[in-house]
């Protein structure tokens, strides 16, 4: 393909696909964001998302454009009580954040990046071929085609581009159907974190001065096909049944509808074609684990595809994306099905109930549910060491003293952190220790990785930077390298190769 009108086509305008474009955009690349709708959604499907998912936004400098927001520090794994704080980042996530704010804010992000969006545009064909892509679109000026060097789906889970792709989605169809309404001008008893009922399971929460969300499961439903609502009159109906409670004087602003179908695609990427979010994976939505994990997926897919078009990737740098990414997919399928069995299901689940809440209370299940649930607890397979924080996210530590292209001198005065050397979505190789031999080994990738040095700002003794002399962060803020204390650099150059492709050619 000789000519191409962007270096990457985005199919859907979700926090995914956004998400996506600002990480092209911050590397340089060309885009073109494709969204069959005409205006940004105004409904409020996740509330929220999980406490990897603020680290990322915080990554990316994007928290402040939220306007501040609440944590959810107590809360549950299937019904069974946990308390988030026992983990470093002592929160399940944020709460009380529409997806309609998460898109505003994303959407201005990319536009100011320079990200070409396109509402009122459907995909309709795909040719792929080797060096490239073309789709077909119906575009509010009629049909018309458009080229690129890769495609991602970002577009749902009935994703278009995953079915003209004939990428496989196993799983298996919706065994119970939940409802919910968004109701104004009615008070109802607040059950923040569900509760089960005879014939069901409610759960309701205040989302405004006057608003109301009600989330019910009625045993007695059968899943539909489609995506229509149920009306206002059978959800007031289901209710009353379930609670006792009479919500008929209210209004709804929005009637919704979600079942725990759950599929994965058996493929994330299929040579220049590429999925994301619920074009890759869909479950049952349960605190806001499907748009983090989508946002999550983009993240880690955007310093690659970059890589690869500007052309200094390693290999199978791209092919890493689908190894790091679909197993995290699948365990998210796993938790929010078991979930769904723990809290969801009738009286015939009451011993496994029994025995899951006597397992949590040995600290160690505890947290690894939180770890799971949160996205905290991540960790990818990044190349030989023993360092604990090897191949696991980089966490926040106020640095001082810092040198380099985030930096300032290093009078003292200078003050950074982990997070803010993340905000450039560029490769970090940050110096704990003075070692001059780390700077020169990492000197070929200057172009690619940022070398900064720094001192730890009031680190906890036995923190997780303890004895740590050198981290190589990648632009997705997992560590590819770490050496202890005066350990030197031994294995950095292997680490960056890995990673960032082979050093610049001296000119």
């Amino acid at each position: 393909m000789s000519h191409t009108d962007t270096d990457v086509i985005i199919v859907g305008a979700g926090p995914v696909g956004l998400m996506l474009a600002g990480e092209l955009r911050l590397a340089g690349v060309e885009c073109i964001v494709l969204e069959r709708s005409t205006e940004p959604t105004d409904q409020s499907r996740a509330l929220g998302f999980t406490a990897r998912t603020i680290e990322t936004f915080d990554q990316r400098g994007l928290l402040p454009r939220f306007g501040g927001f609440g944590t959810i520090d107590i809360g549950h794994f299937g019904g069974v009580p946990l308390d988030y704080r026992e983990v470093p980042g002592g929160s399940y996530g944020a709460k009380g954040v529409p997806q309609s704010l998460t898109v505003s804010v994303l959407n201005d992000w990319v536009e100011e990046l320079g990200a070409d969006l396109r509402r009122g545009w459907e995909v309709t064909g795909i040719d792929a071929r080797e060096d490239g892509v073309e789709v077909e679109v119906s575009s509010p000026d009629g049909p018309a085609r458009l080229s690129a060097a890769y495609l991602v789906g970002c577009d749902g889970g009935r994703s278009t581009v995953r079915k003209k792709a004939g990428i496989d989605f196993p799983g298996h169809d919706a065994r119970i159907e939940m409802a919910f309404a968004e109701v104004v001008g009615v008070q109802v008893r607040p059950r923040p974190n569900g509760e089960r009922v005879p014939g069901g399971m409610v759960l309701a929460f205040q989302q405004g001065p006057d608003i109301f969300r009600v989330t019910y499961y009625d045993a007695g439903v059968v899943p539909r096909k489609g995506d229509e609502a149920p009306s206002f009159e059978e959800v007031a109906n289901a209710w009353e049944r379930l609670t006792g409670e009479d919500i008929r004087g209210g209004t709804p602003r929005w009637i919704g509808k979600f079942t725990d179908a759950s599929r994965q695609a058996s493929e994330y990427r299929r040579g220049r074609i590429l999925l994301a979010g619920d074009a890759a994976h869909i479950h049952l939505p349960i605190g806001g684990q499907g748009m983090s994990a989508g946002v999550q997926d983009a993240v880690n897919l955007g310093w690659k595809l970059a890589a690869q078009i500007h052309g200094h990737a390693p290999q199978d740098l791209l092919d890493t994306y689908h190894r790091e990414r679909h197993p995290v997919g699948a365990r998210v399928l796993v938790n929010t099905l078991t979930q769904r069995s723990l809290y969801i299901t009738g009286e015939e689940m009451q011993p496994l109930r029994d025995v899951f809440a006597e397992l949590t209370r040995f600290e160690e299940v505890r947290k690894h549910l939180i770890g799971m649930v949160t996205g905290l607890d991540i960790r990818y397979e990044v190349g030989p060491g023993t360092h604990p924080l090897l191949g696991r996210r980089l966490p926040e530590q106020e640095l001082v003293d810092a040198s380099g292209p985030a930096g300032g001198a290093r009078d003292g005065s200078a003050k950074t952190s982990t997070v803010a050397l993340l905000h450039s979505a560029r490769g970090l190789l940050l110096d704990l220790s003075g070692d001059d031999g780390l700077r020169a080994a990492a000197a070929p990738w200057a172009d690619r990785v940022d070398t900064v040095g720094a001192t730890l700002h009031e680190a906890a003794p036995d923190g997780p930077f303890q004895d740590t002399g050198a981290l190589l962060v990648r632009p997705d803020g997992y560590v590819a390298w770490a050496a202890a204390a005066g350990a030197g650099a031994e294995g950095l150059q292997a680490a960056l190769t890995r990673w960032f492709g082979e050093p610049a050619k001296e000119a």
